[in-house]
């Protein structure tokens, strides 16, 4: 751990205006990202007393090596250039609020040429409306409901393009649960028109939907059609059902969020239930770590930063009103920023008194049981982790703690569409957005230990250039105005919002090391891992290999392996790491391998690309249907023109004389037929 004094910035250097400032550790990664009214007096914060600082601030500024900071105009400009960095450097200090639990969305994909319906989770994707979050039995409930009245498409691509080829809907389309657009029933536009209700419904028109429903039963019974007003009926009945399932809570013009907080020293809960025409229409929770001694009102700017400043509210669209426990700091930035996001007014409020400062006191109910159930789960989760760690640098004697950690594995069937993968694990958790995968190809392809050898040679060679690369910049970077490229504390000019020119290019994706490599496999992978980092003068990192067969812990020029206890967590964290290197390997092993099964006929054609190749073949329907079209109706196809169309004629033309040379067979006899 690095000692704050020794990067301490001079008292006199650090500017008083506001401004946005950044821990960096000793890779250059960027740990820590904050903002202050006066960066004097928060940087100093951080090292007059550093053993008085929270635990999480104490680690996050001895993990650190230096700290830079960016002068802005005024704390609205803080705000956002603090927003923007959390997002692009994700610092592992910073509170970050983590769902309790992965919440279902119920997703009409309308940017699709035949919106879909479907149960969604993670991230948001463009084009789609969202509704939700809520419970699976819920949402599988209100979905099965919703399309006997909107039948719109649910089924995925592969099954859509199974029917269009075919000429046959699924199973919902001959049950009437899909309007079958994949055969033509429905037109594009109708069954667009389709999505459109679904999606307005869900968005609080259900009244306009019933009362139209109920017309048109009325109208039929009025032509003696009591078939026709009977289905209507049960139409009416299943929206009604869907519509009357979440209570009416506040009045119906009533559009808000409302949150309720509760904390501890260490970490706080928030649950917001989502009210949209009086109406709940979802809830969700987060958890978040305390970094720095944050008041409420901090934690609550900081909330509202998370949940609204992506792709919009988590419920598909900003409210009017955002109801908070305690106003949070910065409140009128915060809500000109809020504002600009809508596109409208948003209104940032405390309830006091009446129907919604008694819903918020249910919305504090829920906060408080999440709180209580999280540290239930967590206190036995980083009790084995910690555990898990500690017992691995233990029985490997290692110097240093177990950070981070790098697990190797190699794929293939017989020496043919060789790969690698490489999994990460930092704290014991999975980082899934570090995983990498790795061709093999050439000599290096002739068996697992040139293989293992291959890819870690390739691995930290972009780690040593990224460090080069670093140091290089560091070196020619023109002299930074004031100590730390900002307007020195003698410099009487007015503050303006001003680009840190230290800031660097987003970092590579292998800059940083590891502090353990696993490797699947014994004594020659380890050897052979262990033999590209020395042949790269790599001496810091270490190497370990996990043979399946016994699940011993071989290390570099050993004759005899580690024997972990069965019951050992360090040994069940390896092979959890080394099961999901495995897994990540396969995967794309066989995504590699189905690519090369898949080689048409088309492929060797010069100047036709994939695109052209899809645009042939959905044309003629069959690679047997382009090799019999003339130049003429190839040209008829979507990017073909004469030229390629020619190429096309000729090539095949040429495989013509060639494949009548072949013998025929008489496949019973296995006589050769004279020609």
């Amino acid at each position: 751990m690095a000692n704050p004094a020794t990067y301490r910035p001079k008292t006199g250097e650090i500017p008083t205006n506001p401004g946005v400032y950044r821990f960096r550790d000793p890779h250059g990664r960027v740990i820590y990202v904050g903002k202050a009214k006066s960066l004097r007096s928060r940087l100093n914060s951080y090292f007059a007393n550093p053993a008085g600082l929270l635990p999480k601030t104490y680690a996050m500024v001895h993990a650190a090596s230096s700290v830079e900071w960016t002068v802005v105009g005024s704390e609205l400009e803080s705000l956002q250039l603090e927003y923007t960095w959390i997002k692009e450097f994700k610092p592992r200090f910073n509170v970050v609020f983590r769902d309790d639990k992965t919440y279902p969305y119920l997703a009409v994909t309308l940017g699709e040429k035949y919106p879909r319906v479907q149960v969604m989770r993670g991230d948001k994707k463009k084009g789609t409306r969202y509704f939700g979050p809520y419970t699976a039995g819920a949402i599988r409930e209100t979905m099965d409901t919703l399309l006997r009245v909107f039948p719109v498409r649910s089924c995925s691509a592969g099954v859509f393009k199974r029917a269009e080829a075919t000429g046959r809907p699924c199973l919902l389309g001959y049950i009437d649960k899909c309007s079958a657009p994949c055969v033509g029933r429905i037109s594009p536009e109708d069954h667009r028109a389709l999505a459109d209700d679904f999606c307005a419904f869900m968005g609080g028109e259900a009244k306009r939907f019933i009362a139209k429903l109920e017309k048109q039963m009325a109208d039929a019974v009025a032509e003696l059609d009591y078939e026709h007003a009977a289905r209507i009926r049960d139409d009416i009945v299943a929206l009604r059902k869907v519509f009357e399932r979440n209570a009416v809570v506040l009045s119906e013009e009533t559009d808000a969020d409302i949150f309720a907080l509760h904390e501890d020293e260490l970490e706080a809960a928030v649950q917001v239930f989502h009210v949209r025409g009086g109406r709940i229409r979802g809830q969700r929770g987060w958890v978040v770590e305390k970094v720095e001694d944050f008041t409420t009102p901090d934690l609550v700017e900081h909330l509202l930063q998370q949940v609204y400043g992506g792709d919009g509210d988590s419920h598909g669209r900003l409210p009017r009103e955002v109801l908070v426990p305690v106003q949070p700091s910065n409140a009128g930035e915060l809500a000109e920023w809020l504002g600009g996001i809508r596109g409208a007014k948003v209104d940032i409020r405390v309830p006091q008194r009446g129907d919604k400062a008694a819903l918020m006191s249910t919305v504090r109910e829920n906060a408080e049981h999440a709180l209580k159930l999280h540290k239930t789960r967590r206190a036995g989760d980083l009790t084995v982790r910690s555990q898990a760690l500690q017992e691995l640098q233990e029985a490997l004697d290692l110097p240093v703690p177990l950070l981070r950690i790098e697990c190797f594995d190699v794929s293939h069937v017989q020496g043919t569409n060789v790969v690698a993968s490489m999994v990460v694990v930092e704290d014991g958790l999975p980082k899934k957005s570090d995983y990498r995968k790795f061709s093999v190809t050439g000599p290096a392809a002739a068996d697992d230990t040139a293989a293992m050898h291959d890819v870690l040679t390739r691995r930290f060679r972009h780690y040593l250039q990224d460090k080069s690369a670093q140091v290089d910049e560091s070196a020619l970077a023109p002299e930074p105005e004031g100590a730390h490229g900002m307007p020195s504390a003698a410099d009487n000019t007015e503050p303006a919002a001003v680009q840190d020119t230290t800031t660097p290019a987003p970092r590579a994706k292998f800059a940083y090391p590891p502090n353990l490599v696993v490797v699947d496999g014994g004594k020659p992978q380890v050897n052979a891992a262990a033999r590209a980092l020395a042949d790269l003068g790599i001496d810091d990192v270490y190497v370990v290999g996990l043979a399946k067969r016994l699940e011993e812990v071989w290390l570099p020029d050993s004759d005899f392996p580690v024997i972990l206890p069965r019951t050992s967590q360090g040994l069940y964290l390896l092979q959890r790491i080394r099961d999901e290197a495995h897994r990540f390997a396969i995967s794309f092993h066989r995504q590699k391998r189905g690519k090369a099964m898949t080689v048409s006929a088309l492929d060797g054609v010069p100047g036709l690309g994939a695109s052209k190749r899809k645009a042939l073949l959905a044309h003629f329907g069959s690679v047997k249907s382009v090799k019999a079209a003339t130049a003429e109706e190839l040209s008829q196809a979507k990017g073909i023109g004469p030229a390629l169309a020619g190429a096309i004629v000729n090539h095949f033309s040429a495989e013509g004389p060639a494949a009548a040379t072949v013998p025929a067979i008489n496949m019973t006899t296995g006589e050769i037929i004279e020609s």
